[in-house]
Parts: structure tokens; sequence; C-alpha cells
């Protein structure tokens, strides 16, 4: 089928031929053909580096080639042989610069030197590491440390995260915000509540023994494309894996792996998905209680007949609460509205029920497409519903199975990365470091963000990330982020956050990862956790970029040293020399979790940090795993609904990894750039659009604030009628900075009401 095809996605399988093509060219385009294979064949590795992409697990045995496209990708990004210096930017003003594409951003190259933004110049220009220190230590001296905000993304090492986490409670506050607010923290509400702990209960080994797959809102093909190795395995099998999703995304359609000569050569392509619902934008709520409706129902017929029972009865006498609660409101949950919501038919969900009651271990898996709802946090709990009515938590081959973005985004949580109080030993930091760590909730990204609207932000502290992109509501945040006093970025790359610059903004250039970083007492290592619990150490392979760079943990400690007054009870030189003492400090505040924490951090497969829930122990306040009902079953109820709106869900491209976009080209759904809306041919007919069409996209709410995108080009697509799929970041002007999920406060960018309207023109220019 022709990639052209009106109203079809390309069809070529993920994995496969495109995917060593793909790989081929990050290594050829960043000069590194024999180096990045090289190293390449230590990612992931008990002995090697962990990738600085994605979180999924890293196995005890692993493949020749641990690594997938898009880790491959991360890591040719990183230790590229391109560079920029003070030369650079003595010939670029900022504005200039600004004109350029974020994929050009970044492919300049890694930084190199500490830069200051000149306002007289418009220009950044060097200065040196200690001037660094001693400017930003005497501005976050003379600020109200309760409006100073220390944001950090997901890659920053436990090491880094532990001493960054330290560094804002002595300094006063819990703003402790980072990515997980973006995309995760559903979760982290979500299942304390129900099942007593905040991460999933799924480990590599669950995979092997699992007679069914639920897969919910993940896209693995791009994401986390190394679970693909689990999930042909559990086909090969012949366990079938039911997905709900509004895109038919290619990795969970079919898979040729790259590392088996006999598919390359043959082009066999393993089917991913047994069943494939394409429900709509939002839809989920809806078809997990037609799921959880069928199979209520069912065993209500069976017990009335005397035949055996399809709920585990057992389980739930013991571990459950709030069972008959639930069971009635699944019993009277209507038809009528359960196909309005989902999308799907009541022969659909009764398809995938019957799967489910088939099964006597399930996974549930589920992404961004359940957390960044207005209910996200129900829908996470509805999931948990479907799974203890048949025992599926805390036995072998069962349980649930969120899917992390950065690769330590998790783990930067379980060391102290968190605005919540409650969710970190206090006690024991002020017994161990002397000083009364502060008590009060601190800012979360959202809650960050309304305050620098509000002019309530001195200082924002950037440990890696882009968060100007990463946000809602840009055209509201960028004045926000421009009228800063003070902005510092430790950073790898040059990105969007460093032109929408602070009234005083510095770039503090840092080692990555994969980078050798050499310290006082030797070569360091650092770790990392995760996405099913477990911590892994990492070794960097190559020769750092330049000289001039230090490592995180020494920016940290370069900041704190600047800032903080000096503590008897904390030398942290002594923890930038040798890292091995920071994890010392780890293990003492983290004793259950990080115990013996050097001696362990080269297990393979990684340590498991301990998981209650897995075992069937339930740390919630009723002691059982919690059933819960939910308030109705539209994920986005607060949503003004217009009667000419189309309902976005923002995507991500094979071509990136959160904000950081390598090419902008869509292989998966051949397109060639990433201003695209893709619609449903009933949506476009209705509005009289054609494939190639200009249009504007702006947000169906009325407000004096005006929220738009323009340049979007139509691209028909299979989608759910009345939904349209658009990319992020581009399309975070449209989501309102109000619209995040209750509880959580995670965007809601799976679900953002929108009006489209011809601007006139229009070509085929941006397909394949």
């Amino acid at each position: 089928m022709s990639k052209e095809s009106s109203g079809n996605e390309p069809t070529l399988p993920s994995g496969g031929w495109g995917s060593v093509k793909e790989v081929t060219n990050i290594l050829l385009q960043e000069h590194i053909p024999l180096k990045g294979a090289a190293v390449m064949l230590k990612q992931n590795k008990p002995d090697g580096f962990m990738c600085v992409s994605c979180a999924w697990a890293k196995p005890a045995h692993p493949h020749p080639a641990e690594f997938c496209e898009s880790g491959a990708k991360a890591t040719a990004w990183e230790i590229t042989s391109k560079k920029i210096g003070a030369d650079f930017f003595r010939k670029h003003t900022v504005r200039e610069l600004e004109a350029m594409h974020d994929h050009e951003l970044e492919d300049l190259g890694r930084l190199t030197v500490p830069l200051r933004y000149d306002a007289a110049t418009d220009k950044y220009v060097e200065a040196s590491w200690d001037a660094a220190f001693a400017d930003i230590g005497a501005r976050l001296r003379a600020m109200d440390p309760k409006q100073v905000v220390f944001y950090s993304s997901g890659r920053a090492s436990l090491e880094t995260s532990y001493m960054y986490s330290l560094l804002a409670r002595m300094y006063g506050n819990n703003n402790l915000p980072d990515s997980s607010n973006m995309c995760h923290e559903s979760t982290s509400v979500a299942l304390p509540k129900s099942i007593g702990v905040p991460v999933g209960t799924v480990v590599l080994d669950d995979f092997d023994n699992t007679d069914c797959i639920f897969f919910f809102g993940q896209n693995v093909g791009v994401n986390s494309p190394r679970m693909l190795h689990q999930l042909q395995d559990a086909r090969k099998r012949g366990v079938p894996i039911v997905t709900f999703n509004p895109l038919r995304e290619r990795g969970l359609v079919s898979f040729v792996n790259p590392q088996s000569p006999i598919e390359m050569l043959s082009g066999a392509e393993t089917c991913i998905s047994t069943q494939y619902h394409q429900l709509k934008a939002g839809g989920d709520l809806a078809a997990l209680m037609g799921i959880c409706k069928i199979v209520i129902e069912g065993d209500d017929d069976a017990r009335m007949r005397g035949a055996a029972r399809v709920l585990d009865v057992d389980f739930l006498a013991e571990h459950a609460h709030g069972f008959e609660e639930f069971a009635a409101s699944a019993r009277a949950a209507d038809w009528d509205e359960i196909e309005r919501e989902s999308g799907l038919t009541r022969l659909a969900l009764r398809e995938a029920a019957e799967q489910y009651m088939r099964a006597k271990k399930v996974i549930g898996i589920f992404g961004m497409g359940l957390t960044q709802h207005r209910n996200g946090v129900e829908n996470i709990n509805m999931l948990v519903n479907l799974l203890l009515l048949r025992g599926n938590i805390g036995k072998l081959g069962a349980g649930i199975c969120p899917v992390r973005g950065h690769s330590n985004v998790q783990g930067q949580r379980t060391v102290g990365i968190s605005e919540k109080p409650e969710l970190v030993p206090l006690d024991k930091l002020a017994q161990q470091y002397g000083f009364e760590p502060p008590r009060e909730k601190g800012m979360n990204t959202i809650d960050a963000c309304e305050a620098m609207v509000a002019g309530k932000v001195q200082a924002l502290i950037s440990l890696g990330g882009n968060l100007v992109r990463a946000v809602p509501d840009r055209d509201v945040m960028e004045p926000a982020f421009r009228n800063l006093p003070l902005n510092v970025q430790i950073s790898t790359k040059l990105n969007r956050s460093h032109l929408v610059h602070g009234q005083d903004s510095w770039i503090l250039p840092c080692l990555g990862r994969i980078e050798k970083d050499r310290q006082a007492s030797g070569e360091q290592a650092v770790s990392m956790e995760d996405s099913t619990a477990c911590m892994h150490g990492s070794r960097g392979q190559v020769e750092p970029v330049a000289d001039t760079l230090l490592s995180e943990p020494a920016i940290v400690a370069g900041i704190a040293k600047a800032t903080l007054a000096p503590n008897p009870k904390l030398d942290w030189d002594a923890w930038v020399a040798d890292y091995s003492k920071i994890r010392d400090a780890i293990a003492e505040t983290y004793p259950e979790i990080f115990h013996e924490f050097n001696a362990r951090m080269w297990t393979p497969g990684g340590f498991r940090k301990p998981v209650a829930a897995a075992k069937r122990e339930w740390k919630t306040e009723t002691g059982k795993a919690n059933f819960t009902v939910p308030g109705g079953l539209n994920a986005d109820p607060d949503m003004p609904r217009a009667p000419d709106a189309l309902r976005l869900f923002t995507v991500r491209s094979d071509g990136q990894f959160n904000t950081t976009i390598y090419s902008l080209e869509d292989r998966f759904r051949g397109v060639l750039d990433r201003m695209v809306l893709f619609m449903a041919r009933a949506d476009m007919e209705r509005l009289g659009l054609k494939e190639g069409d200009w249009v504007s996209a702006s947000a169906a709410v009325e407000e004096t604030v005006k929220r738009s995108v323009d340049k979007l080009r139509v691209v028909e697509f299979p989608i759910p009628e009345g939904c349209v799929a658009g990319y992020y970041p581009e399309c975070n002007p449209l989501i309102p900075l109000w619209h995040y999920a209750k509880d959580s406060k995670v965007p809601a960018a799976k679900s953002i009401d929108i009006r489209v309207t011809p601007t006139g023109g229009g070509s085929k220019r941006h397909l394949h």
C-alpha cells in the first residue's frame, strides 16, 4: 500500500529494516558511525551504561544489542561529535537563534562552556565556573526561598537527584516539581489509594508467565520499543494482547525483530495485538466500566446457575474492600452512555471482556493515554478495578504496569524529588544533616507555572529538560518565563528554554551519563531506577566532549556551596570526589530500599525496592486493595463541549523523545513534517476540508485568552470520528493551564476541544 493512500496509515511494521536504517542515519548524522556502534553494545548492560531515553526494565540476561531505535537516537544525540562554544555565541544573538527550529537548535551539538545572558548585546557570553556559582549563590541568598523553584527532568541520576532535593530543602522549600508532574503523577496519586504503592507491581518475569495482556494508551513502538521483545515473546507463546488506543500504532500492530536474522531476511512479522479497539480520546473510563459490567454480570449469572464463578471470590473476600459498592455501580451503568463515551460497541467490549474472563493471569499496561485527562486518576483506578475482579494483582504473571518516560523519573521521586513533604523522611533528614526541613507543601509543575504567571517566582533552577516547550499554554507561559529575575539551566544541548530567557539567565553545561566522569577518587558511576522499580548502576563509556564540562553532582554542589551556609554534617566536596559516599548517604536516609547500596548496584537486572502490593500486602487506609467508584464515565467532564469542536489528543513521533526532536519525519504515520492534524474523513467532509489543506486550530473555550496554532496541514487518517491528533509539543499552546487532572494536576493533553478553521491553500508536500 502506498504511504500516500488516502485515509490509511502506513503498513510497515515496527522494528525491521526501517529501524536499522534509522539507527544508521542517526550515527552518520552525528558523525559517530564507529564510535556510536561500539558504545551501543554496552547500552543497558549490567557492566555498561543505562539508556538515557526511556525507563523500561533492563534484563539480567540482555540481548547482544539491548537497545532500541529510540535508545540509539538518544545515545547518538548525547555522544555526538558536534559541539558549540563561546565562539558560536559570539556570532549569534538570541533573537537570531529564536528563529531556528527546535530540532536545529539541539542538532547544533553539545554545549561546552558556562554562559551568561548579556542584555546589552542580546548574546550569551562565556563565564568561569567560579563566577557562575558566585553570582547564582549571591542572587539566591537575596531571594525569598518560597519563591524559588527547583525543577528537574527525569534523566538525572539517583545521586544527583538526592543532592538536588537536599539543596532545595536546605535552602528552605519543597518546590521540587519534575517531569512526572507532566505525565505519571496521576499514577502516583491513584495507586497509593487503591493498592498502597505509587508504582507498578510487574517485573519482567511476569511477562514470561502471563496468559493475557491488556494495553491502554501507550505507544510502545515509539516510547519504549525494547518492551516489544517481551510482547513478541508473549505472542509467540500464544498470549493474547488486547489493545485500546485511538490510533493504530505500528508497535502495537506488528513487529519485525531486528536481532532475528530469520525475521530480517524473510520479513516475517509478529502480530502484536490480537484485538485492537480504536476508542475515542478519553473513552478508556467508559470502556473499562463496560468490561467490568460484563464480567460482574457474568459472575451474577454463573452464581444463579450454580456454575463456576467468574470472579476470584476468595481474593475479594480476603484482600479487597469496596467491591459491593463498585459492583452496584457497574450493574447500574447504562450501555448507551458506555457506547457513547467510549466510542466502542457493546459487542466489541464483550469480545474484550470474554478474553479477560478466559485468562487466569492478566497484566494491565498503561501510559499517558490514561493519565493525561481531567479524570486521569479515575482512569487508573478503573484499570485497578478490572484487575482486582479476578485477583490479577500480587501473583506471578499478573499485575499493573505503568510505563514511565524519562530514564530515571521514577527514581528521582524515590530519593526525594517531590513537592509533597509527606512522601519524604524529613525527620530522618533533620537528624542526618542537622537542619529543620521545611514542612509546607511545595509547588508542582502546574503550581510553578501559575506562580510564574502571577509574578510570584523569583528564580527557576532547571536540572535538565526543556520546560518552556514541555508546559501547556505556551503563549501565556513564555512571557512569564521572560519575566523571571533569575533562570538557571543545567543542560547538555541548546534548547528553547535557553532562548526564552529570564532577566538574568545562566546556561551550565554538564557531562552526559554516557561520558566518563573523572573525579578526585577516580572514574565515577551513577545509578537510576527503571519502570519496574529496579535500581541499576551505570558507567560512562566515552571521553567527554570537552574538558570544560562539570558533572551534574559537581554543578549541584557548586550551587549549594555558594548558596548555603557551611554545614559540619555535609561535605559537598567529599561527595563530588567520590559518589559512593552519596550512595552511603542515600542508604542512611532510605535503609529499607538502599541498604548495601554500593554492593548491590551492579546486580544483573537491578535490585528492586520493596513493592508491598506485589506480595498482596496493602498499605492503604483499609489495609486492603480498594475498589473505587467513578463519578461518571466522561474522562474530561469539565471541558466545555462545543457542537462544532473536535477532541484533540497529542502524540509523539518515532523521531522524538519527549521535547527532543531527532528528525521532522514520522515514518510510522507517513508524514515528513510535524505541523499536521490527523483527521477522520467524515470530519474533513463535514468541515469542507481535503487532504493537505492549510488550517488553524484554536481551543474551543470561551475566554479572553486566545489559544491557537496556525499553519497546520490536514492529513486524512483512520481515527475515531470527532477526534483529531496533533504532535506534542507543537500543540501545547492549545492546552489551557487550568485544564489538568483532578488531584494530580497532570496537564490533560489527551483531551482538548478545538475548532479547526480553513486558512486557504493546500498540497501534499507534507506526505511521503
